[in-house]
């Protein structure tokens, strides 16, 4: 008797068993395979209804079967055998049985179809997702490699040699970590030392796939041993080589802590927000770089300077939107801020910290409060209490100002028509100056605006 759990990819009406009944019908073999059999069968809720399926059928043969019945069908992967599309709301992709393996010098796969299934779900990456469930004419699972017994042990482990597999996709390596991530297993030993051996193969990947899978595993709920893992096998030197180089050396005077654990625990506490904890992971890069030993102990003077632009140049080498690069850059530049205010927050500084925050404020002090880590109560509770006083003032302040937009009462329109000058630097600068004048004052008028540029003009000779 099957698992009550597989109950819902059986149902008669459901987008599963239409599926296999179209390819049936049309005389082809038909199994679900992947992250829906593995999820449904550890029980965990999926984000998003997805179901990849695995046929005999070539891919000419699935595009006609869904073109017509499925919506937006896609075939942007057929010449790697999937053709995808909707039912019901629901993302279907259909693949036919297949190998691949890269090349050594290549950073495209070599797409070769199979016609068995076994044979296709050998190269897939670990034994959890290379279990197969035939829904028609009767449920069975396909379990050629031992799936099943690691899925209950919670085992991460290569349907072959890893070093077959990870030679055929080098990047397995890294989703060893991902799935350690979020499924919280772990990786089997032959696994972890074929990645150590094989480390560097991952450079023939491209930048977006393993950008991918670091986003993935950024946000998983065992994100802390998963990171341990990138980093001890050699991984993490190919593809963020910032973040092994955290392990400073102790010093034996100072003994100041380990920079590396420090951001890896900090990255485990944060919300799985990926931006937040991508900010985490970078926010203290710059350290190795800024650190100093003198008679005061061991300090890393400007370290989130130098940590957003080594950040920013990481996250372009590894392919992220400008919007990704520009947030997470600039939490790492941000993040020492809030500790620079120990005389306390005046209202000039609560401005100027939530205008440089912008719509990462949130973020900002979320990154804030989990960068405290030290074994010290009573300095924590100290710097919780700062904290706590600077969120306390921005919701007074924002009380009373229109903190989210602080802006001028008038813009650069105004300014040219009231100077009687075109637009140029000059324009930026008066916007400036009366910004300024915002942030160290408070909202003013429209008139005392005026007031501030005619005096800001003459001063100029205008």
């Amino acid at each position: 008797m099957f698992p009550v759990r597989l109950a819902p990819l059986l149902r008669a009406d459901g987008v599963p068993v239409q599926v296999a009944r179209r390819l049936a019908d049309a005389g082809h073999e038909a199994f679900l395979v992947g992250g829906s059999v593995r999820d449904a069968l550890l029980d965990r809720s999926r984000g998003a209804d997805e179901f990849d399926f695995a046929t005999n059928a070539s891919p000419d043969e699935i595009h006609a079967l869904l073109a017509g019945w499925a919506a937006g069908v896609v075939t942007v992967g057929k010449e790697y055998g999937t053709i995808g599309g909707t039912l019901d709301g629901v993302t279907v992709e259909i693949t036919t049985f297949r190998t691949e393996a890269y090349r050594d010098d290549s950073r495209k796969p070599v797409v070769e179809f199979s016609g068995d299934l076994e044979t296709d779900l050998s190269r897939r990456d670990f034994t959890v997702n290379a279990i197969a469930l035939r829904l028609l004419p009767a449920p069975e699972m396909v379990d050629p490699f031992g799936g099943l017994a690691d899925l209950g042990a919670g085992v991460l482990r290569t349907p072959l040699d890893p070093e077959i597999s990870f030679g055929d996709d080098p990047l397995r390596m890294l989703r060893l970590f991902r799935f350690t991530s979020s499924l919280g297993f772990t990786p089997d030993e032959s696994a972890l030392d074929a990645a150590r051996r094989m480390a560097g193969r991952i450079g023939i990947v491209s930048a977006e796939r393993i950008k991918g899978e670091i986003d993935r595993l950024i946000v998983g709920d065992h994100v802390e041993a998963a990171l341990w893992g990138f980093v001890e096998s050699g991984i993490a030197e190919e593809v963020i080589p910032e973040l092994p180089a955290l392990a400073l050396e102790q010093d034996p005077i100072h003994h100041h802590k380990d920079v590396l654990a420090h951001t890896i625990a900090v990255v485990g506490k944060c919300p799985p927000d990926r931006i937040t904890r991508l900010a985490a992971l970078f926010h203290d890069v710059g350290k190795p770089e800024t650190k100093a030993i003198d008679r005061g102990g061991v300090t890393f003077h400007h370290h989130e300077v130098v940590g957003a632009r080594l950040t920013r140049a990481r996250m372009r080498e590894l392919r992220y939107s400008n919007d990704d690069v520009d947030d997470v850059s600039n939490l790492v530049y941000l993040h020492m801020r809030a500790h620079t205010f120990k005389m306390g927050w005046t209202d000039r500084a609560v401005r100027r910290y939530v205008r440089d925050a912008g719509p990462l404020l949130g973020r900002l002090n979320v990154l804030v409060r989990r960068d405290v880590t030290t074994a010290n109560d009573k300095r924590a509770r100290a710097i919780q209490r700062g904290i706590d006083e600077l969120e306390e003032r921005i919701a007074d302040l924002a009380q009373r100002e229109e903190l989210e937009s602080i802006r001028p009462p008038i813009d650069g329109h105004q300014v040219m028509a009231h100077l009687g000058i075109a637009p140029g630097r000059v324009v930026g600068e008066a916007m400036e100056m009366l910004l300024e004048h915002r942030l160290d004052e408070g909202p003013y008028t429209e008139d005392e605006a005026y007031a501030l540029l005619d005096a800001w003009w003459g001063s100029r000779g205008g």
